[in-house]
C-alpha cells in the first residue's frame, strides 16, 4: 500500500496552531453610564482609578459599550491606558472582533518565504473556533508566494488556488 498523501508533498497549515489560548473577556462600560445614557467624566474617571485593573493581568479584552449611547473616544483611551501592560491584548470591539485580531497578530509571525512554491492545504476542521477572518488572512498572506493553496484535509481538498 502506498500513501499518496505523503508522498505528495503538501504542508498541511493548522490554524488552530495560532490559536492564543489565553482568557477572552468582555468589559462592557454600560454599567459606567449615568441612567445608561450618559458618560459624566468624573465619576467615570472615578471608576478608571477604582476599578480592579489587576483582574485583566494577561488576559484578551474587548471592551464595548453595549447601550446605545454615545461614547466619547477618550473614555476608550483611558480604559486603553489602563489595560496597557496588564492584558495580553486588548480591542475595541465585539469578542469576534478580538477573535480576529488575536489571529491576525499571530499570523503576521508567520514565516512566508518557507511556504515559497509549496503546495499548501489550510485544515479546514478542528477543536478550536478558528473565524472566517483567519482564513482569510492566511490566504492573503500565502497566496503571493504558494504553488497552490487548497482547504480541508490531505486526503479530502477543495481547490483555492493554482499558479499559472
Amino acid at each position: 500500500m502506498v500513501n499518496k498523501v505523503a508522498q505528495s508533498g503538501i504542508i498541511t497549515f493548522n490554524l488552530e496552531d495560532y490559536y492564543h489560548t489565553g482568557d477572552r473577556v468582555v468589559l462592557d462600560i454600560k454599567d459606567q453610564l449615568f441612567m445608561g445614557l450618559i458618560l459624566k467624566e468624573k465619576d467615570f474617571r472615578d471608576w478608571i482609578k477604582n476599578h480592579d485593573w489587576a483582574q485583566y493581568q494577561d488576559k484578551n479584552i474587548a471592551i464595548i459599550c453595549s447601550a446605545d449611547a454615545i461614547i466619547p473616544t477618550w473614555a476608550y483611551m483611558l480604559i486603553a491606558s489602563k489595560l496597557s501592560g496588564i492584558a495580553h491584548h486588548f480591542v475595541f470591539g465585539t469578542e469576534a472582533q478580538l477573535e480576529s485580531s488575536l489571529f491576525q497578530n499571530a499570523l503576521s509571525l508567520v514565516k512566508i518565504d518557507d511556504f515559497l512554491d509549496k503546495r499548501v492545504v489550510v485544515k479546514g476542521c478542528g477543536d478550536k473556533n478558528v473565524p472566517t477572518s483567519a482564513y482569510v488572512e492566511i490566504s492573503r498572506l500565502l497566496l503571493p508566494v504558494v504553488k497552490s493553496l487548497m482547504f480541508g484535509e490531505p486526503c479530502s481538498t477543495v481547490p483555492v488556488y493554482k499558479k499559472a
